[in-house]
């Protein structure tokens, strides 16, 4: 072979590799760019301030959960903020936020209000709620384990009188009902030097206008007591209306709407499909119906009228109405325990 081509071959070569070696190295470097070490960013170095966990909107009422100490820096502290050093979280429980707190802002001593200080109840109350105490005992009133923010039914108990005999009822007349406030103290120290606590014997909820009405007339019918909701409850209880269509949510509607939808009817309180036990559910050797009475309001007939044919009322199964009884050619019509008897055709 000619010495010429052997050296241009060679050379050719040599070329090749050359750039072949400079594309590798180009393609490698752009694909592969430096790992450089994440830099920690540092904790501000200042006092622990009190800060919102989630947002906070009006009217929420502090819960454990709600708010944390963290550091904050300390040129940003303010004198409104309230500081680990000298405040506590267990006696911020049950209060209310006055104005909206986003999360991770500072919590200040004036979006706060709490019971017992003016208007409490109009920041912890929704729009269209209104606020109705229910007298409670520690026996009624879980054992003085309810707080603000919790949820409870209401459950009314009486007994419905009869001819020797009387029925025990008991019904949950409304359901998830929110704790707004209760009359529990807390002194600091009593005359032994020991924290004294005590119980509380009213509770203040939120109820529809119309709710308000059943609980001021329930409370004249027999006892109530309040039974205390599990966290858990409010979402399995919706799932099952939504499940079964008691519950339709909006057509059309985006994820965030139908979420603000499905939020705002888990936390109203419910006073539809009302449940009862009687005594016969609990005992054989008690009644399971109302008793007969007798009509002894004077007037022309002195028969017992039929359980039948009395009308119940709103809050409880077992409230006495009037009733129009026709037997043959007389109409009775009973007011209460009042019988008029009307001639058929007569007015």
């Amino acid at each position: 072979m000619d010495r010429r081509k052997v050296i241009l071959l060679v050379g050719a070569l040599l070329v090749a590799l050359t750039t072949a070696f400079l594309a590798r190295s180009l393609f490698t470097g752009s694909a592969t760019p430096e790992v450089t070490a994440a830099q920690q960013v540092a904790e501000p170095k200042g006092p622990r301030v009190l800060v919102a966990n989630r947002s906070l909107p009006v009217g929420t009422i502090i819960t454990p959960d709600s708010v944390a100490f963290q550091p904050w820096p300390a040129k940003l502290v303010s004198n409104a903020y309230f500081l680990e050093d000298a405040s506590r979280i267990d006696t911020l429980l049950g209060t209310v936020v006055r104005n909206p707190i986003t999360a991770g802002q500072p919590v200040t001593q004036g979006s706060l209000v709490k019971p017992g200080d003016r208007g409490f109840l109009a920041a912890a109350l929704g729009p269209g709620m209104r606020a109705v105490t229910v007298p409670v005992s520690a026996r009624t009133g879980v054992a003085g384990f309810v707080f603000p923010g919790d949820r409870v039914d209401l459950v009314l108990t009486q007994s419905v009188e009869g001819d020797g005999s009387a029925l025990k009822a008991s019904e949950t007349i409304i359901r998830n009902l929110r704790v707004l406030a209760t009359d529990q103290r807390i002194d600091a120290e009593n005359a032994e030097g020991k924290t004294e606590v005590i119980a509380f014997t009213t509770v203040t909820v939120e109820a529809t206008p119309k709710m308000a009405e059943k609980i001021a007339v329930a409370q004249t019918i027999g006892t109530l007591s309040l039974s205390l909701r599990s966290i858990a409850d409010n979402e399995a209880e919706l799932e099952r209306s939504i499940a079964a269509g008691d519950v339709k949510l909006p057509e059309g509607a985006d994820r965030r709407t139908e979420d603000r939808f499905i939020k705002a009817l888990a936390t109203s309180p419910v006073d539809t499909d009302v449940s009862y036990v009687t005594g016969g559910d609990v005992s054989r050797f008690q009644r399971s119906t109302v008793p007969p009475q007798n009509n002894r309001g004077g007037g022309a007939s002195a028969q017992p009228a039929p359980a039948t044919n009395v009308a119940s009322g709103n809050v409880s199964s077992g409230n006495v109405g009037a009733a129009v009884v026709r037997t043959g050619p007389v109409v009775r019509v009973a007011r209460g325990n009042e019988v008029t008897v009307v001639p058929v055709g007569g007015k």
